[in-house]
């Protein structure tokens, strides 16, 4: 009996050990991240890259004091890293980071201008600048560039990077960065 009850302790650990530093899910909570991530998806987080932000990855984070009072987890894209510059628009209506336009192909067809907001943001180092995918749908750092950061938020607050859509199970699917 104490075997069984010793092994059942171990198998829980483990699971808890899994969750809780490897991967874990969150509720895609709105359609902010359309098309790549939809309202009500469930979504896988590698909790290995906690902390951590390249651009173009998809991350959850925890925007508590920088995009809301409470604490909060967001699902958005990463546009700009520690040292980057990121401006709206070119006269195409693209994203320029560097200088250069910015490929985002992840971009749903009907939006015609990647932000209605112009704007020109040296990205501080340790922080990111973050946008959803649905533009015209989402609240981002654009939404708190006259805040304190500046709509900037620390890149140490990144639970990690999404993996793929695991709910419902019919629209399962890697997520590519």
């Amino acid at each position: 009996m104490w075997v069984i009850a010793a092994v059942l302790c171990v198998v829980l650990l483990a699971v808890l050990g899994v969750r809780h530093f490897v991967v874990t899910t969150y509720h895609v909570p709105s359609g902010s991240m359309a098309p790549t991530l939809n309202a009500g998806e469930y979504i896988v987080v590698d909790r290995t890259s906690r902390g951590t932000a390249r651009r173009g990855d998809v991350v959850v984070f925890d925007g508590k004091g920088y995009f809301g009072g409470a604490s909060q987890y967001w699902v958005k894209r990463v546009i700009g890293v520690g040292g980057d510059r990121v401006r709206c628009c070119t006269s195409e209506g693209q994203l320029e980071v560097n200088g250069r336009p910015l490929e985002e192909p992840y971009l749903p067809d009907s939006l015609t201008r990647a932000s209605a907001v112009d704007f020109d943001v040296a990205v501080p180092e340790g922080h990111m600048f973050l946008l959803g995918d649905s533009r015209d749908h989402s609240s981002d750092s654009r939404n708190h560039l006259g805040d304190p950061g500046g709509g900037m938020v620390p890149v140490s607050r990144t639970q990690g990077r999404v993996t793929r859509v695991v709910w419902p199970l019919s629209d399962g699917r890697e997520i590519s960065h």
